[in-house]
């Protein structure tokens, strides 16, 4: 009986060491053996315990194959493999058969995606013209606002009160009426009033600049009537 158990003992490792080596922890999913069939490593394993075994009678080949089947099951169980190359072993895979190349993540699934927020257009300007075409801006040759330009600029005021207002820009113009210097001053004293008047209703003081361009930038012909009064204007820059 003590020699029959070394030779038992030799058997059950020959076992292990063949299904050891079908199912290599290196397995990339394609070996014979590994754990997503250990059933058949059982089978295997309980055949050869079953036939070493049996060198030294039936009573020990019945052990033999129910030793190797069992020892055949774990061994197998216990290995990873990657059927799907995905570089995650089969245990650890929530998501087998994913394309070959396909980037995954920890659990072997695909990474998930969102779709991008679709970009915000720049905020543009907001240019709000007054000119003397049809109603009359300043008195004759001075920067006092006329009455219609005040409503005006009421009206314009209670737009530029919002806590999304950046900034506000006052630009004066002129026609090509007098000379380039005095046209130049004219232009800065009618910004500089417009801007006044736009904080006198609430318009925060710290956002408003002024500034004049004279006759420098004309958008109409100086050459007629209705070209110069297109001309003198009073252009409201408003950033939000």
């Amino acid at each position: 009986m003590s020699n029959q158990l070394p030779r038992v003992a030799i058997s059950l490792l020959l076992v292990s060491s063949f299904l050891s080596g079908c199912a290599s922890t290196s397995s990339d999913g394609r070996a014979a053996l590994n754990q997503g069939n250990w059933p058949i490593c059982s089978v295997i394993g309980g055949l050869l315990g079953g036939g070493l075994g049996a060198i030294e009678n039936s009573a020990w080949a019945a052990g033999g194959a129910a030793a190797g089947a069992i020892a055949g099951g774990l061994i197998c169980f216990a290995q990873d493999g990657d059927a799907d190359g995905d570089g995650v072993f089969d245990r650890r895979d929530d998501c087998p058969g994913t394309p070959a190349g396909m980037p995954v993540d920890h659990r072997g699934c695909p990474p998930r995606t969102y779709p991008e927020a679709p970009a915000e257009a720049p905020p543009q300007d907001e240019v709000i013209v007054l000119s003397d075409m049809g109603n009359v801006l300043f008195a004759f040759d001075s920067a006092e606002l006329t009455s219609v330009a005040r409503e005006q600029l009421v009206a314009i005021a209670n737009r530029l009160t919002s806590a999304s207002l950046i900034s506000v820009r006052v630009v004066g113009h002129t026609d090509s009426v007098g000379s380039e210097r005095y046209n130049q001053g004219l232009s800065e004293r009618r910004a500089r009033r417009v801007a006044d008047f736009l904080a006198s209703q609430g318009v925060p003081s710290d956002k408003l600049v002024s500034e004049g361009l004279g006759e420098s930038r004309p958008i109409a012909d100086n050459g007629t009537d209705v070209g110069r009064a297109q001309n003198r204007r009073v252009e409201i820059h408003v950033d939000r």
